[in-house]
């Protein structure tokens, strides 16, 4: 409660006219029974005739109140969802920033499907969770113990009655919240597992179909939705014990309170407008306690989501870095000294002891079998991952001491997989930089091979989600085109022209080589022609450097280039 108080700020005065005018509906509901025992016992019993002045004027009193506990409700429901949605908004502003500050390490840690779930489900559930306690946390208490209070005004004997059940109803409800505040977050946990299973499937649904799986992936989704099914029910089974639990109680009590309260009537210690104003009262705690069970499930289920929430905004967005070395004066651009790097403790090393050395303007070709490490390679250079052990230098200075965004401004980095974003090719070229120039752009797309589609369209032409209105070649080439608006210092293509034809890929390595700034350049690729004109060559199997050099050396003594490179060329030189 304490972390969504800061969130409240700037709602503050919505957050007290809320409860307030709930208080005052409270007020207002807790006279109506008065004003019924007046029309009984001093309008219809009224000696020696009814007085029908008293009957109407007390229903007069009884409509008025309605009205204007009507009106206070409905202020309070408003200024109680102004505060809900702006506390809501501010959670899921902070958590979507917080989660863009994320490291790849933490986000692979999380896993994207538990953060989806919890910007959009736990917040929801959070937004609920404070309207609810706005316009209940102080109606309900006070109606529960302003309905005892006045009935000791009326008779303190049969107002034991009222204390003695309040007593067990609130043994009742607080043990029944106890009980399923744990299960709730269980089945949250079940929740991001049933998410995970949708987006995976969303994600590779041609996957799917080309490899005849959808019968498994159905049996695979039934098998987790049967068991968050199954965890709700038990929840739902544990909460739903609170109604019939409190009905049984308050009708007992109400049954107990008549059958006392006839004998005080007849006895004359008590009216028969004051035994119905104690009915009624009693009457009010049964509604107010079933609104109260309500809400105790309601908050219940915001607890567990404000606090996977909060374990998210509260999470760092790096794992903390250590160096053994700061600054090293080789004068390379990019220094790796005996890197290593696992994805998961305990687990078996990606990368082991890479050792080499990128001079300024240098194109270093990375290749090897599919596994052997060559996306974790480069994505160690920009620092996106921090070594297990070993240092990464970039321009002599270790990465892990670089401020992410100067380290950002350095790189270009062109993903394995081409992601372009719902908008125009314009907004997602202007992701390389911001104020570039119309001519800026297009001289990118023609580095990049892209110029030809792209004046079809022209640079407003739009992109849907994904880039799902492009070919894999054109993706690959817009990101390119992308990378290169930003001209960036060093230059990474992550087995980025997997699509494109030889010729279209000649001319990409051709027009890079040319540029006029002389970034330093990592391509990776399984195709040996793409990185056989490279300064440098590292060639990795199993997370090993095996071979390093130019081409015709690695020819003479890597005997895995060499396959690499007969498995794709003939004993003449010409590709296959």
């Amino acid at each position: 409660m304490k972390k969504i108080l800061k969130y409240l700020k700037g709602y503050y005065i919505q957050s007290i006219l809320a409860p307030t005018f709930k208080m005052l509906e409270a007020i207002f509901e807790l006279l109506v029974p008065l004003a019924v025992a007046a029309i009984i016992d001093k309008g219809i019993n009224a000696t020696p005739s009814p007085d029908k002045g008293t009957v109407f004027a007390m229903c007069g009193v009884m409509v008025a109140l309605g009205v204007i506990g009507l009106v206070s409700a409905i202020c309070a429901q408003y200024f109680a969802a102004r505060a809900a949605v702006g506390v809501a908004t501010r959670v899921r502003s902070e958590l979507f920033s917080h989660i863009q500050s994320f490291s790849y390490k933490v986000t692979d840690n999380i896993g994207t499907s538990t953060l989806i779930t919890r910007m959009t489900g736990d917040v929801n559930s959070m937004q609920t969770g404070v309207n609810m306690f706005l316009r209940l946390f102080m109606r309900s208490p006070f109606i529960v113990f302003g309905s005892m209070i006045m009935a000791f005004t009326i008779s303190k004997k049969l107002s034991l009655i009222f204390l003695a059940v309040i007593l067990v109803l609130l043994v009742v409800v607080f043990g029944i919240m106890l009980i399923s505040i744990p299960i709730y977050k269980k089945s949250q946990a079940k929740l991001d597992r049933v998410v995970g299973k949708i987006r995976e499937n969303y994600n590779g649904t041609r996957v799917v179909r080309a490899f005849n799986k959808e019968k498994d992936e159905i049996e695979e989704f039934d098998s987790r939705n049967s068991a968050l099914t199954k965890i709700q029910l038990f929840a739902g089974r544990i909460s739903a014990l609170m109604n019939p639990l409190t009905y049984v109680i308050i009708n007992l009590a109400i049954i107990f309170l008549i059958q006392r309260g006839a004998l005080s009537v007849d006895a004359g210690e008590i009216s028969q407008g004051e035994l119905l104003a104690l009915y009624n009262y009693m009457s009010q705690i049964l509604v107010e306690l079933i609104k109260l069970a309500s809400l105790i499930i309601t908050l219940n289920k915001a607890s567990a989501s404000s606090k996977r929430v909060f374990d998210i905004i509260d999470a760092p967005s790096d794992v903390e870095r250590q160096t053994t070395e700061t600054n090293i004066d080789d004068g390379n651009a990019v220094s790796f000294k005996n890197v290593s790097f696992r994805y998961h403790e305990g687990g078996d090393e990606a990368v082991t002891g890479i050792s080499f050395s990128a001079n300024k303007g240098e194109t270093i070709g990375i290749i090897g079998g599919t596994g052997s490490g060559k996306s974790t390679l480069v994505n160690l250079i920009p620092a996106f991952y921090a070594p297990t052990s070993g240092n990464v230098f970039i321009n002599g200075k270790n990465a892990s001491l670089y401020d992410k965004n100067e380290l950002n401004s350095l790189f270009g980095v062109v993903a394995q997989k081409a992601i372009l974003f719902k908008g125009t090719i314009r907004s997602n070229l202007l992701w390389g930089k911001n104020d570039a120039t119309e001519e800026e752009l297009w001289n990118a797309l023609s580095l990049a091979q892209a110029e030809e589609f792209v004046k079809e369209k022209g640079l407003d032409g739009e992109v849907e989600q994904g880039g799902n209105n492009f070919s894999g070649g054109q993706k690959q080439r817009l990101t390119i085109a992308r990378a290169l608006v930003k001209r960036p210092e060093f230059l990474i293509l992550d087995d980025s022209a997997s699509a494109l034809d030889y010729a279209t890929e000649s001319r990409l390595r051709a027009a890079i080589s040319s540029l006029d700034y002389n970034p330093t350049v990592f391509i990776i690729s399984q195709r040996a022609s793409s990185i056989m004109h490279a300064d440098k060559i590292i060639v990795l199997d199993d997370g090993n450097v095996v071979g390093m050099g130019k081409h015709k050396d690695l020819l003479d003594t890597c005997e895995i280039y060499k396959e690499i490179y007969r498995s794709q060329f003939s004993e003449g030189g010409a590709s296959l």
